[in-house]
């Protein structure tokens, strides 16, 4: 005797014989579709991919600078003249760096010069110790990591960064190393997203080592242009590695589970590939440019950035609200207004690790975002105690929130970092467990101190 189910298939492949052919075709063709459809999906879902550990690099104490010694700097140098060293200073007092940041080794050397050894010396300082730190608390030797991302922007010498740490760490034959130049403050973020790409192309579930750097050593600027000499006021030494692994097994080691990640490049508009640019003066000194359009193309860029990065993170409740605002603005004859509206990114995400490439960036970005001061407070920290650190701001910035010990499980973190040509990079993160500050985090021994207290509005004066 037939069981039931059997009975059911037979009366439905029945019912299917009795259909006409011309909606028995139809019917066929779609219902393979749809199982085509769902087995590519499935055969394609990407593997989760987890921030592992991280850590960043706190240099020694004597390589602290702060004003007294600029100023020193400046003036046994005998490179600047007064109207310069003048407006060196002015830039440091309204730069928002505090009086604890790490400088190049150079500086201290008495020389005055700037030496491809130099450079090297100060790259290796940062990056074998930051590595070495990172491979001890994951518990995770140099043999297991199948993919190697090294990113500096200013300095890419041979061999390359990235063999430098495959050679100090004897790291296995079939690495597959990268050595990411000229991306600026978004290579950390990019990084990531290189590391994690990488990852999912392989067969089998491994280890990336993601190690962003900045190097100033070769790119301090000795001339007289003044858009040039603003690198030498805020940007710092800092360097930060990240361990991705999408070895299911790792998740519960895990802090972070990587959600999602947008690039953006702006390139193609003119003043937003030269807002930024490495190049020499008319009397050949060598460093990088800042140009008064940086902060408004770094406003523009977050915003189309944002336009993209909105509809996959906001509440469809927020799109909703964002919507109708947009179109009551629309309604009232007020483009302006309409134009200027943005979503609120406080109700995608509980953290975010925002660019704080400068106090005027950080400003730039807080008005256009609508953020309070408690939102951009990592970012003003971060700017205080460590200076523009370029690539590893961002880790600076995460390592702040667990100093703080803010950082809960499922909470959703947001990295969002500016690079040259013009790039905005984000990094959307959730929370895989409560995270408290690691034994190395840059921030033990300081963090009380934080948030510093706004400085008091500064007076005018007017002039005959």
């Amino acid at each position: 005797m037939p069981s039931s189910s059997t009975a059911a298939a037979a009366a439905a492949m029945a019912s299917l014989r009795a259909l006409p052919l011309p909606v028995l075709v139809p019917l066929v063709v779609s219902a393979l579709a749809f199982l085509v459809t769902v087995l590519r999906r499935v055969l394609r879902r990407q593997r989760p991919v987890y921030l592992l550990n991280y850590s960043c690099h706190l240099p020694d104490v004597d390589r602290q600078v702060n004003l007294e010694v600029c100023e020193y700097f400046g003036l046994k140098c005998r490179r600047y003249s007064d109207d310069i060293a003048d407006f060196m200073r002015l830039i440091y007092s309204k730069s928002g760096l505090g009086q604890e940041t790490f400088a190049p080794p150079f500086i201290f050397s008495g020389r005055f010069e700037k030496t491809l050894a130099f450079a090297v010396q100060e790259a290796e300082e940062g990056l074998f110790a930051v590595v070495g730190q990172l491979l001890a608390k994951a518990d995770v030797t140099p043999t297991d990591i199948s993919v190697l991302v090294v990113a500096c922007s200013m300095f890419s010498p041979m061999p390359s960064l990235a063999s430098m740490i495959a050679h100090r760490f004897k790291m296995r034959p079939d690495v597959k190393a990268y050595s990411v130049a000229g991306m600026g403050c978004s290579a950390g973020t990019v990084g990531i997203d290189t590391a994690a790409r990488s990852l999912r192309c392989q067969r089998r579930p491994g280890y990336a080592l993601v190690v962003v750097t900045e190097n100033t050593s070769l790119n301090w600027y000795f001339g007289e242009n003044k858009h040039m000499l603003v690198t030498n006021c805020i940007f710092r030494v800092g360097t930060a590695a990240a361990l991705v692994t999408d070895v299911p097994a790792r998740r519960a080691d895990a802090k972070y589970e990587l959600v999602r990640t947008l690039r953006t490049h702006h390139g193609a508009d003119d003043a937003a590939f030269h807002a930024a640019t490495q190049m020499e003066d008319e009397r050949g000194n060598q460093g990088v440019a800042l140009t008064k359009d940086l902060v408004r193309v770094a406003g523009a860029a977050l915003r189309r950035h944002i336009t993209t990065l909105g509809p996959r993170v906001l509440p469809a409740a927020e799109m909703a609200r964002y919507a109708w605002r947009v179109a009551r603005a629309y309604a009232a004859g007020n483009r302006k207004a309409a134009a200027a509206e943005v979503p609120d990114f406080q109700r995608a995400f509980e953290h975010m690790c925002i660019h704080s490439g400068g106090k005027a960036v950080i400003d730039s970005v807080a008005r256009l975002m609508g953020f309070g001061p408690s939102v951009v407070e990592p970012a003003r920290a971060t700017l205080h105690r460590f200076g523009n650190t370029s690539s590893s701001l961002v880790f600076y910035e995460l390592a702040y929130f667990e100093a703080k010990r803010r950082v809960r499980a499922g909470d959703r973190l947001w990295m969002l970092a500016f690079g040259t040509g013009f790039k905005a990079c984000s990094n959307v993160w959730r929370a895989l467990r409560e995270c408290g500050p690691d034994a190395d985090n840059p921030w033990n021994g300081c963090v009380h101190r934080y948030p510093v207290p706004p400085p008091p509005p500064s007076k005018t004066h007017k002039h005959s």
